[in-house]
């Protein structure tokens, strides 16, 4: 039994050194592929001239309609898209992680505030949420950021909640306690560390649908707005295109999906590093 368990951990560190592996020589060649756009076009050059061009050295991925260089768009897309999906998420945790560490951990009256305003926002689907909140509020990347932050914090909340709950019945947060600890002190070096891998593993997967979100309120005309090379945007813009010349709207589409998978894959791998999966936190 011992030595199937050994062998079954061996093929699960085999298994995400290949994903390592790969995920790593993808990024090398992104960076490569984005220093090599970045240096040679501007993402906002028109040249109405060369528009709708396609593959060549000069340009790799063709031109869009109004002459810009696809491949420089791509990558500096890349910036906003991603970029704002960290924005967002890293907003999420900074507000949802304390108030789930001090609902948890004081209950009383913080929790039954904290509950009640999760009852509130959890009433309804995230996106519908979403989509009321960026209407409300009016198209723009900042608006956006706020809506998402205001649907993403109530789940990291509960989540750090929860498991603050069912560590502080532990015997080692009485002891702590009966040993003159500070609250600070005990949330600090006893309960957060306990959180930090559930978390971790629920940015991860939350990334990719971030990234999702934001891309498909871009594509509706409520989050970042054109000329900037945002992928969402981008498919916006060249939706009349698409019977003509379909290629312009796959290329951000890869990258959403690219870039949405690899997320996964790391949601995947530290659910595995942390074993949140066998203790049942995610």
């Amino acid at each position: 039994m011992k030595a199937m368990t050994i062998n079954i951990d061996q093929r699960k560190k085999t298994k995400w050194k290949k994903v390592i592996a790969i995920t790593a020589i993808i990024l090398v060649i992104v960076s490569l592929l984005y220093t090599f756009a970045y240096l040679r076009h501007d993402s906002n050059h028109v040249d109405m001239g060369n528009r709708l061009a396609g593959m060549s050295l000069e340009h790799p991925l063709g031109t869009d309609h109004l002459g810009r260089d696809m491949l420089t768009r791509i990558w500096i897309g890349a910036q906003y898209t991603i970029g704002y999906s960290a924005l967002a998420l890293l907003a999420s945790l900074l507000i949802g992680v304390p108030i789930g560490l001090l609902s948890g951990y004081f209950k009383g009256m913080i929790d039954r505030v904290f509950m009640r305003s999760a009852d509130a926002f959890l009433a309804f689907p995230d996106t519908i949420v979403a989509i009321v909140l960026a209407g409300l509020l009016g198209p723009g990347i900042g608006n956006l950021i706020l809506a998402i932050t205001l649907i993403k914090w109530v789940n990291y909340a509960r989540l750090v909640r929860s498991t603050v709950l069912a560590e502080s019945q532990k015997e080692y947060i009485w002891i702590a306690k009966m040993n003159g600890l500070s609250p600070r002190k005990i949330v600090s070096k006893h309960l957060f560390p306990h959180v930090i891998g559930s978390v971790l593993v629920m940015a991860s997967l939350d990334f990719g649908k971030v990234i999702l979100l934001i891309s498909a309120f871009s594509y509706i005309g409520l989050g970042v707005q054109p000329p900037m090379p945002e992928w969402g945007a981008m498919l916006n813009e060249l939706r009349p295109y698409f019977n003509s010349m379909p290629q312009l709207m796959l290329y951000p589409g890869l990258a959403i999906v690219i870039v949405v998978l690899l997320t996964n894959l790391l949601g995947d791998y530290l659910r595995d590093y942390f074993d949140v999966k066998k203790e049942g936190k995610v």
